[in-house]
């Protein structure tokens, strides 16, 4: 008889991983070699992912997730891949990655810090070292949240490259981060994302008022099938909404947003003044 090493899924988050692929795969019958010949590795491998003597990828999880049928589902291994990974990002963050990395069309909306899909490498550790001088996060997070970051920049970069539709509430260029170097960079960086073909910058004025749509930020992506996911946070968590009602509600504040904000000439040179201006 077979030794069948015992799982403790209490372990590790990379435990908890293997022994629900064991779950999973003894619940529909199937043998080691069989899940291995269906995501192409072997059955030697599968064990050592099941018994945590090796860790998963996420190439791995995605064809897991195609072979089990779990694609875009809660129990997707994709889904706990990208939760094990980042752990140190808001609930429902990782989540939403996985969406934007497919995303046709991204709509952003952003009060008091400049995007982080338009964040220099310097900006972003700026950030990053604020937090961890509060004590909010270890230097190890504080080195992952970075290189996250330029892991989502680096996925709109492909052939067909989806089109980004930002606004930007007027405070996120005036917030002082990281000194002038950095905020001189970052700057320069808005204007070179504006001379791109597929990004569409605005600045919404402070002159708005009342009449912004929103008060925190919001996130809205376009999947090939017209479907829209929706993510908004509060400073403890992160939401993912994908229910029609909620979503077009949504998109439509966002359109009355777009077209109270300055245009996309105007917004670039407020922008490049204020670069002008920093010493």
């Amino acid at each position: 008889m077979v030794n069948i090493k015992e799982l403790n899924p209490n372990a590790s988050p990379q435990a908890a991983y293997g022994a629900r692929l064991r779950r999973v795969r003894e619940a529909r019958g199937w043998i080691q070699d069989h899940i291995a010949t269906m995501v192409g590795c072997t059955g030697r491998h599968i064990s050592a992912i099941e018994t945590g003597r090796k860790s998963a990828t996420l190439p791995f999880s995605r064809k897991l997730d195609v072979a089990l049928e779990l694609v875009g589902t809660p129990e997707s291994f994709e889904r706990e891949w990208r939760e094990m990974k980042h752990g140190s990002l808001l609930e429902g963050f990782p989540e939403y990655v996985g969406y934007e990395a497919r995303a046709v069309e991204i709509r952003l909306f952003e009060i008091g810090l400049i995007p982080g899909l338009m964040q220099t490498p310097e900006y972003a550790r700026a950030i990053a070292n604020g937090d961890l001088q509060r004590g909010s996060i270890t230097p190890e997070q504080a080195d992952e949240r970075v290189s996250f970051l330029l892991e989502r920049q680096a996925t709109l970069v492909r052939p067909r490259p989806p089109m980004v539709f930002v606004v930007m509430d007027e405070s996120c260029l005036l917030q002082a981060v990281g000194g002038p170097k950095v905020m001189n960079a970052q700057l320069q960086r808005l204007e070179e994302l504006a001379a791109l073909p597929n990004w569409f910058v605005h600045v919404s004025p402070f002159e708005l008022g009342a009449r912004r749509a929103f008060n925190l930020p919001v996130n809205l992506l376009t999947l090939s099938d017209r479907s829209v996911v929706a993510y908004a946070e509060s400073q403890a968590q992160g939401h993912v909404d994908r229910e029609p009602s909620f979503v077009v509600h949504m998109l439509t504040a966002y359109h009355q947003l777009h077209g109270e904000a300055l245009s996309q000439a105007a917004s670039v040179a407020k922008i490049s003044q204020l670069r002008k201006g920093i010493p």
